[in-house]
């Protein structure tokens, strides 16, 4: 079960992701852009070819969707834990709110709509990808991550193109 949002970007109830996803329901997802601790490098990641949303692109933030309840804040320290094995101690700084965006796109033919909450957090500590999530990562520099995301048929996870503009220097 996700949490599903109005139009307004109020959570209003929950329904079965495929539910979601095939029938195009305003939901949300946070994720979060890992900066190397001098801030002079982001992580890069390939999605699994096995994953059900934007199979083997590449993506900038570690993330996922909101479940119900849970805010989106919450949601941006969990899945950097699941999808990076990136676990913050109670004395560590919880990731920063950078963006915001509602998207309002289409993916395999059908319509997906999905409210996007961004957070960026310092990280020189060892990365651990989630096999079934995470296929590949590197860091880049936001000059080289640019460069790729100037050619519009690289790969790349259309729901954080629309925040990339909020993200990199």
């Amino acid at each position: 079960m996700i949490a599903l949002y109005d139009a307004a970007g109020r959570e209003v109830g929950a329904e079965d992701r495929s539910v979601v996803y095939a029938e195009g329901l305003w939901h949300a997802s946070a994720g979060v852009l890992v900066r190397s601790g001098d801030g002079s490098r982001v992580y890069v990641h390939r999605r699994t070819e096995t994953k059900s949303v934007f199979a083997g692109m590449h993506d900038c933030l570690a993330g996922g969707v909101v479940e119900p309840g849970e805010r989106p804040a919450q949601t941006a320290v969990r899945e950097l834990a699941e999808e990076l094995g990136i676990v913050l101690d109670d004395a560590a700084e919880p990731p920063r709110p950078v963006a915001r965006a509602s998207w309002d796109g289409s993916w395999a033919g059908r319509p997906m709509r999905c409210h996007l909450f961004a957070y960026e957090l310092r990280w020189d500590g060892p990365i651990r990808h989630q096999p079934e999530e995470v296929a590949d990562g590197w860091w880049w520099t936001d000059a080289r991550l640019r460069e790729r995301l100037a050619d519009p048929v690289w790969p790349f996870v259309p729901d954080t193109r629309v925040l990339v503009p909020d993200l990199l220097r």
